[in-house]
């Protein structure tokens, strides 16, 4: 299966996003805790090129604390800042000005010294579509500014927001890339709801979120579904899913798509617990 999501409007907002670089100071680039690399677009590299930046890694609840440590870990050695945040619940929120400040203090520093009096941070929000973009400016501004909601794509203008006195933020609607060079990435993206479910062959996501849960948290997944063994036959293996949670028809026969369902919404919903689908490691060979 290829995954494949590029809106139009995805394509003005790459426009947008260069034009408007040089009024910003700083990049806050939105990621996925639970994907912190497959949910970073290879376009925004290309586009900001050396303009400071900081990582926040999003829904950072829901992500394997100990590796989003790792990750945390990972982008530092590669010279960028980075911090967990839980924009839902507000978590982190504070230390993403104060981190903004520390990364800018000699840019900050120099305008002071050539006598120009400080003023807000003026940073732009980048992401892929439902990394929480605008749930974290309404958290961050505390009011409702944003538009928000779990389906992606629903940031599609570009708008600028006051944060108190020292932050001013420009949202920007979440930017996929034209082409997943790697397809593991489109399935993560997938599995845990970037790219819109009513363009997918969700059996394919459900079968990728079932065989990572097989390697990654074995024991998590014979509790869930009350497994001794995990079948190596993905037919059975829905067989056993659908007979032990009720996902039969009328005559007492698997519906296979109320397994597929079943998989993913548990998955997303964090039945298995926290759940982190790649660590630095993954990506090592790729970057020799």
């Amino acid at each position: 299966m290829t995954i494949q999501w590029f809106p139009g409007h995805m394509a003005k907002a790459r426009r947008q996003v260069t034009e408007k670089l040089k009024l910003v100071d700083i990049i806050f680039e939105l990621v996925d805790a639970r994907i912190p690399q497959s949910s970073r677009n290879p376009m925004i590299d290309e586009i900001i090129q050396h303009k400071p930046r900081i990582v926040l890694l999003n829904k950072a609840d829901m992500a394997d604390g100990e590796r989003t440590k790792q990750w945390i870990a990972h982008f530092k050695k590669q010279g960028i800042q980075a911090l967990a945040i839980n924009s839902q619940a507000g978590v982190g929120m504070k230390e993403i000005t104060a981190l903004a400040h520390v990364v800018l203090a000699e840019k900050f520093d120099r305008m002071r010294a050539k006598g120009i009096r400080p003023r807000a941070i003026r940073a732009m929000i980048v992401g892929i579509p439902n990394a929480g973009k605008s749930t974290l400016i309404n958290r961050l501004a505390k009011k409702n500014i944003a538009k928000t909601g779990n389906t992606p794509g629903v940031t599609k203008a570009q708008q600028w927001i006051k944060v108190g006195k020292e932050l001013e933020l420009l949202d920007t609607p979440g930017i996929l890339w034209p082409k997943f060079e790697d397809q593991s990435v489109g399935l993560k993206l997938a599995l845990t709801g970037a790219i819109k479910d009513t363009i997918l062959n969700l059996q394919d996501i459900a079968i990728y979120g079932l065989r990572f849960l097989e390697q990654e948290y074995p024991e998590r997944l014979k509790e869930r579904f009350q497994l001794q063994e995990i079948p190596e036959d993905i037919v059975e293996f829905f067989d056993r899913i659908g007979e032990v949670r009720g996902c039969l028809t009328g005559g007492a026969v698997v519906d296979y798509d109320k397994v597929t369902e079943l998989v993913i919404r548990e998955i997303r919903s964090e039945k298995f617990g926290r759940l982190t689908f790649e660590q630095p490691s993954d990506f090592d060979v790729q970057e020799d």
